[in-house]
């Protein structure tokens, strides 16, 4: 009985955790999370020794980056952040970027509360566009694991074989893998009709048949720039 009260208020507090997190977002808040997120990206890659296998990178199909991923518990947990996710088309450019939201939550001996970034790269060829089609539990409905850092290939090359996603953290300056299993990923429509103006299905955009908005275009870049395919 009290194991079903305590799951059911962590389901509530998660909830409104996750109506506050995701309400009210301006075009303006989501040009900022894209900058952001190029951030992200752009400071993770320039520790070398510190960052993404190069092996990785060359083979991603999917790369979602959530800026201030927050988690905060008192005896119940519960983890929430709002990202963006582009996706190597056809034609091996990538994709305009589509708007994204997760949140989790847990029960337990806990109390505290920690901001960081994550970084999700989808490495198999269902890549995140399919997984995006509904919502999808990390774990459960995508086998995940927490991504090695530095140039460790062999690594690497051992998780892809096993793994749809690699996932990542970043906290003070600290960048290694993450596990979050459990975690719910999904489609923030709102916020992809607030960027364009109009609903735009998720595989449109993640395949390629949007134009990237000029407000965009340097996040684009930036997974350009360090996502390359391999020669």
């Amino acid at each position: 009985m009290m194991k079903k009260f305590v799951v059911a208020t962590c389901a509530v507090a998660v909830t409104f955790m996750g109506s506050q997190a995701f309400a009210g977002t301006s075009h303006e808040d989501l040009v900022n999370r894209l900058d952001a997120a190029s951030t992200v990206i752009t400071e993770i890659e320039s520790i070398p020794a510190k960052s993404i296998p190069m092996s990785i990178m060359s083979n991603a199909t999917c790369v979602a980056v959530v800026p201030g991923y927050k988690k905060a518990a008192f005896v119940v947990g519960g983890s929430y952040g709002q990202g963006v996710v582009t996706c190597r088309t056809a034609n091996g450019k990538w994709s305009a970027p589509a708007f994204i939201k997760m949140i989790g939550g847990s029960w337990g001996l806990q109390i505290g509360g920690q901001s960081t970034d994550l970084v999700l790269i989808a490495v198999n060829n269902r890549g995140m566009q399919d997984l995006l089609k509904s919502k999808f539990k990390i774990g459960g409905d995508a086998a995940a694991s927490a991504g090695p850092v530095g140039r460790n290939a062999s690594a690497a090359t051992n998780l892809t074989l096993k793994s749809e996603l690699l996932t990542y953290s970043r906290s003070q300056g600290l960048f290694a893998g993450i596990d979050l299993n459990g975690t719910v990923v999904s489609q923030n429509q709102e916020d992809t009709r607030t960027f364009y103006g109009h609903d735009v299905p998720f595989d449109t955009i993640l395949k390629g048949d949007v134009a990237t908005p000029p407000a965009a275009r340097q996040f684009v870049r930036t997974i350009a720039r360090y996502f390359r395919r391999s020669k």
